[in-house]
């Protein structure tokens, strides 16, 4: 009787021991599924029983909600696909499909049907994979352009497919995945456009009555009583300046026909183009007392359209004499840097360091600044300096005053007549220009002087080395 006692009494402690190791771990299961305080009306089995409910619960409503953003994504205006870390395609909408040519049985669901595909197999778009790559190093939201063309692997089954014009904006993502939304510029290309040809139509149109105005402006300039002579130049200024304006407006139209064709080129010495430019702009610019203050090699060879070049120096510099103060001098820098934006001196110090860059990263480009000593540009204008028609400061834009025009005015109105200022399109012309050598411009204002500071940038590949 006393065995069964003590035996009784020993697995009833343990028991309760049991039970208490099991109360514990329970509850630390308990903690770790609700964050609210536990009931102590309740038991450790009900309370856990409840967290699990309401667990199930939150994961289907979770579940309802992703359906439902993928349900939105699918039926949205715009395209959406989604990689891994090793960039393949797990999910793309109905858009992403019709931009970039995806077949359904290309867009593998992972669990169902085996790993998913690499993107680059499916959409042979170098622009978009490097978009993904970018996304994912910056950790940040980038975005890119260009116009994708699909391409048919099979050369029995030929079919033209149509070519769209995409912006792409990539948005990272937990575990190494990206997300890509795609927006078809098609529609406002095709406003651009027709702009640009309703602009060309009506520059063209306008060509010939401001040519016949003018004849009659020269005619009468000597024929008018001398207290009209004034008036009559003021007309023959107003007049030169609009004709001024449709033939920007026609070489505009001009140079976005020719983009996508190759530029004519030479070999070009740059240094001595700068100065050919100069001498046609330094009479106006003694009537300021502006001088040019050049830093630079001697020669510099570059393979380029030397009368587009032209034009490119000419427009930096008349937009630097237009904004600098009398008695001031004009910067004007030519150099290499590297295509990662790197002086060449400072590379040279990296060498030395032992920081030496790659082959890749050595390549030289070819950089020309420009800097005035005026007021600047306004932060809100930068963004648009090379919009067409756009001006940055309205006050030094051309007005209409008095009959009476002062020396200075006139040197304006002498300078507006060989260069775009006041048209708006100097800049723009420059930017078109340039980026059909393939480059890139940029503008800024400048540390030193606090004037405008704009940069132009030629790409390895039009440099002429020396033999």
């Amino acid at each position: 009787m006393l065995g069964f006692v003590i035996g009784l009494s020993v697995g009833l402690g343990l028991l309760v021991l049991y039970r208490r190791r099991d109360d514990a771990k329970l509850k630390r299961l308990l903690s770790r599924l609700e964050d609210r305080q536990p009931l102590s009306t309740l038991g450790v089995d009900a309370q856990l029983a409840s967290a699990i409910h309401e667990r199930k619960v939150q994961a289907e409503e979770l579940a309802e909600q992703l359906q439902d953003f993928r349900r939105a994504l699918e039926l949205a205006p715009v395209g959406y696909l989604q990689v891994d870390e090793e960039n393949r395609l797990l999910w793309c909408n109905r858009k992403a499909q019709e931009y970039l040519d995806i077949k359904p049985s290309d867009v593998v669901v992972p669990t169902a049907y085996g790993p998913p595909k690499l993107l680059l197999a499916i959409v042979r778009s170098y622009e978009l994979d490097q978009l993904v790559e970018r996304t994912r190093l910056t950790q940040a939201v980038c975005d890119a352009r260009w116009t994708f063309n699909s391409i048919s692997t099979d050369p029995f089954n030929y079919s033209e497919r149509p070519a769209y014009p995409l912006q792409g904006y990539g948005l990272p993502m937990s575990q190494g995945q990206v997300g890509i939304f795609l927006e078809n510029r098609q529609e406002a290309v095709s406003l651009a456009q027709q702009r640009d040809r309703w602009i060309s139509d009506v520059a063209h149109e306008l060509k010939t009555p401001l040519t016949s105005i003018r004849l009659v402006a020269e005619t009468l300039q000597t024929r008018v009583d001398p207290s009209l002579v004034s008036w009559v130049e003021r007309l023959l200024r107003e007049v030169l300046r609009l004709s001024k304006l449709v033939d920007d407006v026609l070489n505009m139209s001009r140079l976005e026909q020719q983009r996508s064709r190759s530029v004519n080129g030479a070999d070009v010495d740059l240094v001595a183009l700068i100065q050919a430019v100069w001498q046609s702009l330094e009479p106006l610019a003694k009537l300021s007392d502006l001088t040019l203050s050049y830093q630079g090699p001697k020669t510099l060879v570059a393979h380029v359209d030397a009368s587009l070049m032209h034009r490119v120096i000419f427009n930096l510099l008349s937009n630097a004499m237009n904004y600098s103060p009398p008695a001031q001098a004009i910067q004007i820098r030519l150099g290499l840097v590297q295509e990662n934006g790197v002086p060449e001196r400072e590379a040279s110090q990296e060498s030395l360091n032992g920081n030496a860059l790659g082959p890749a990263e050595r390549q030289e480009c070819i950089l020309l600044e420009v800097i005035d000593a005026g007021k600047g540009l306004d932060k809100k204008d930068l963004p648009h300096v090379f919009d067409r028609f756009y001006r940055a400061d309205p006050a030094r834009s051309h007005e209409t005053g008095a009959a009476n025009v002062t020396e200075d005015d006139n040197s304006r109105a002498a300078l507006a007549e060989l260069s775009s200022s006041g048209t708006g399109l100097g800049l723009a012309i420059v930017q078109q220009i340039v980026e059909s050598h393939q480059g890139r411009v940029d503008a800024r204002n400048s540390p030193e002087t606090g004037g405008a500071w704009l940069r132009v940038w030629l790409p390895s590949q039009r440099l002429v080395k020396n033999q």
